[in-house]
């Protein structure tokens, strides 16, 4: 038995009084907003103002006001979020972007809806976002002066690396786009995500931070032309109605998910700090359960997340590493505790993107951290008896002999 596995076994074999943890409750979020949320949905009806219109106005001059940035359109979905920011910053067919492999498909699958091409770049092993040093290596490659812009990915709640991407787009003349899908109220220093790059874009798909009740989306930007032409695109290219100057698409915001927006808004800045407070207490189990392996990858215990100094992280998800990953997962479904793998195959492996050209081994960090990654339930109303719960069950895992 393992060091680790042996510091624990007293937490593995004390009882919990929880008889299940779910990865997202959302009935605790709704419950408490019913009443607010069922009054402003009436107001949309007595309005009917269901595209675009007041409630969404109302939420982009709040978004917008929330983030410090001058302009934030609201969009159809966090993927259209993406195609608008690209397209609106004027990225033309054979140009490339830079992003990473670990990331939800849309990351990549926006840049060739926007007709660019896709480069790859590994990541950082302790925080998973994309590695400034590897983007670095692919920016002195072959060919690399087809490349307009990078699009980092602020994973899991957590900015980027966002001195070392500002560096390259300054020494480069390249454009920066912040995939903020999972990252409302996430701060580099004292800049929030959002506000970072010429643009950026944010889902609101139900279990995001910030969610709307469904499929809705923002892009952002200080750039006040780059503002209007996405206004325009996610119109079918219309400035004036039936007046169409390109060809956009129709990726409009609906009255109901401005409305819903507008509420949740309000207690965006108290759930992300429910969440951080949700980090630390799993920081503080893990380690006196004897769990937490300090080493950058898991070897007896599990490896937990960090927040990089000057970062101010919004946990979106708390992912942990551990060598038996799949087999864990499985134990904890037993034991009727949640997880989820984001993500159990990097982009370039996937058989949709094959064209991109690589292979496996191409992005080392990437392929291990998908073979690794475990995020367990965080939410802002998870009770520390739900946490402790988790903890007690890793630990029972670990104890067992393989």
């Amino acid at each position: 038995m393992s060091t680790a596995a042996q510091s624990s076994t007293a937490s593995a074999v004390r009882p919990s009084t929880v008889a299940a943890v779910p990865m997202i409750d959302l009935e605790r979020q709704y419950a408490p907003l019913r009443d607010e949320l069922l009054a402003a949905l009436g107001t949309v009806i007595d309005r009917r103002q269901f595209i675009l219109g007041e409630p969404v106005q109302q939420f982009e001059a709040a978004a917008a006001e929330h983030l410090s940035v001058a302009a934030a359109i609201g969009c159809s979905s966090g993927t259209d979020a993406l195609w608008l920011a690209l397209a609106a910053a004027g990225i033309g067919p054979g140009d490339a972007v830079v992003t990473t492999p670990f990331s939800f498909f849309a990351s990549v699958s926006s840049i060739l809806r926007a007709g660019l091409r896709p480069v790859l770049a590994d990541i950082d092993p302790v925080n998973f976002n994309l590695s400034p040093q590897a983007v670095e290596s692919v920016l002195q490659s072959p060919g690399a002066d087809s490349i307009r812009a990078l699009l980092p990915v602020h994973l899991y709640g957590q900015c980027v690396d966002w001195q070392g991407f500002a560096q390259l787009a300054r020494e480069r003349h390249l454009l920066l786009i912040e995939d903020a899908a999972q990252a409302w109220g996430a701060r580099w220093q004292q800049t929030h995500a959002g506000g970072l790059g010429d643009m950026a874009a944010f889902s609101f798909y139900p279990t995001k931070n910030l969610s709307a009740a469904g499929d809705a989306g923002l892009v952002t930007t200080n750039n006040p032309e780059f503002a209007e032409r996405a206004r325009i695109l996610r119109q079918h290219g219309m400035r004036i109605r039936y007046h169409h100057d390109e060809i956009g698409w129709n990726a409009r915001m609906d009255g109901f998910q401005g409305a819903i927006l507008n509420v949740k808004l309000r207690h965006i800045q108290r759930w992300n700090e429910q969440r951080r407070a949700a980090a630390t207490r799993y920081h503080s189990l893990f380690r006196a359960a004897g769990l937490a392996d300090a080493a950058t990858y898991p070897t007896h215990g599990v490896v937990l997340p960090t927040e990089t100094a000057g970062q101010h992280h919004v946990w979106h998800q708390y992912v942990i590493r551990c060598t038996r990953r799949d087999a864990l997962r499985s134990f904890l479904t037993t034991r009727q505790i949640g997880s989820e793998i984001y993500y159990p195959i990097p982009l370039h492996q996937q058989k949709a993107l094959a064209s991109l050209g690589y292979s496996e081994g191409s992005f080392p960090e990437a392929e291990r951290a998908a073979r690794e990654v475990l995020a367990l339930p965080i939410f802002p109303e998870i009770t520390e008896a739900e946490q402790q719960a988790v903890v007690d069950a890793i630990a029972s895992f670990l104890s067992t002999p393989v």
